[in-house]
């Protein structure tokens, strides 16, 4: 499966990044839908021995950090890294801006908002050609079929045959689906229809009216992209976020970790966590129900759809995936959702560098064991509906 697209690469509109990184961000943190505004940490202590004027300098020498905001993907970037002496703020911000384009020119090969994409092609010729794609869009076509074969089907980027019969996006209605309209859609999800010719580069969908989607997993490939970018251009220490997907490279300039905050699904807003973390060269990519949702007769439903049953899925509240690339935790994080703690957590541990903090539909918080020690629960989240 995947979330319902709600702009140009989407799928979610924003994501809700449920992390945020409190040690370089003042407490708005890198909520979901609005970017937030870094704040100057203060500089480090003057000792015993230095004078007010040695103090000022040292505060002056504080490295000036950069931050970068735009949106691509139908989601807020935010980039941002430190200044030094070997690279001043305007070509930080050069080489951030350079990480921004690459993500742009990755949203055109695989949106399915302009007809004339990679994946626009793949779809309008289903059940009748082959058509070319990039690289990276077969890359991630890949990653996804990896990550369906490791989770039984419940990631599917063939979701797409969904779209349009719930409305999750600007234009959000809470009008149910009928069963046997859901039914119908659901009978043309098969990512075993997915035919790829590497030799050939090609992408097929064996039948007519297959659509398929990237938005559950093309954003953390474009974060994976923008770093490669940073890394290319010198930068050591920075971290790149997309919705709800995010890199971080480093520690800070005084040698530190970042700590990133795990959002409270049932809190008071994007900036309300129950859990830090401390994170170094590391992604992070977040599945939460609270975001796109409304609640009806006592029911809330939301964008992460279950292919199994063409309904919300309805066994976590939010899921946050720690793993080495942002690509390997934008493939997981759908899929452990829909799957519930303990078979997500199964998963989670049968892959590589990777662990996750899992809110259940009861409220309960699992820590997998690659994460325990390394999360601080602050606090049980918040209950409610």
């Amino acid at each position: 499966m995947q979330r319902l697209r709600c702009s140009s690469l989407l799928l979610v509109r924003c994501s809700s990044l449920l992390l945020g990184l409190a040690a370089l961000l003042a407490p708005p943190a890198l909520a979901g839908c609005d970017a937030p505004r870094a704040r100057k940490e203060a500089p480090p202590a003057a000792s015993s021995a230095a004078s007010a004027p040695d103090a000022r300098a040292a505060a002056r020498a504080e490295p000036a950090r950069v931050a970068v905001e735009a949106r691509a993907m139908g989601t807020n970037l935010l980039l941002a890294a430190y200044a030094s002496a070997a690279m001043d703020e305007a070509a930080i911000r050069a080489r951030l801006e350079k990480a921004i384009a690459e993500i742009r020119r990755l949203e055109g090969l695989m949106t399915t908002w302009r007809p004339d994409s990679e994946l626009s092609r793949v779809n309008a010729a289903a059940g009748k050609s082959a058509a070319p794609v990039s690289p990276e869009s077969l890359d991630v076509i890949e990653k996804s079929l990896w990550i369906s074969e490791r989770s039984g089907g419940v990631f599917d980027v063939t979701f797409e045959a969904m779209h349009g019969l719930w409305k999750f996006d600007e234009d959000i209605d809470d009008n149910v689906p009928r069963r046997d309209d859901v039914e119908r859609a659901r009978a043309l999800i098969d990512y075993k229809q997915i035919r790829i010719d590497r030799a050939q580069r090609t992408v097929m969908l064996a039948r007519p009216g297959m659509r398929m989607s990237l938005g559950g997993i093309a954003k953390g490939y474009a974060v994976d992209a923008a770093a490669r970018v940073l890394r290319g251009e010198g930068l050591t220490s920075f971290f790149v976020q997309a919705g709800g997907d995010l890199y971080i490279a480093g520690k800070k300039p005084d040698g530190s970790r970042w700590r990133a905050g795990v959002r409270d699904p049932r809190g008071k807003g994007p900036n309300d966590y129950f859990a830090m973390i401390e994170v170094e060269d590391r992604a992070f990519s977040t599945a939460g129900d609270y975001e796109r949702s409304f609640i009806k007769e006592g029911r809330r439903y939301h964008h992460i759809i279950d292919p199994r049953t063409g309904f919300p899925a309805t066994e976590s509240r939010s899921v946050t995936i720690w793993a080495r690339d942002a690509l390997t935790a934008d493939a997981v994080d759908d899929a452990v959702f829909i799957l519930g703690a303990e078979k997500g957590l199964a998963l989670v541990e049968a892959i590589e560098d990777c662990g996750a903090v899992i809110v259940d539909r009861n409220n309960k918080v699992w820590v997998s064991k690659r994460l325990e020690g390394k999360v601080e629960v602050l606090r049980p989240p918040t209950d409610g509906l």
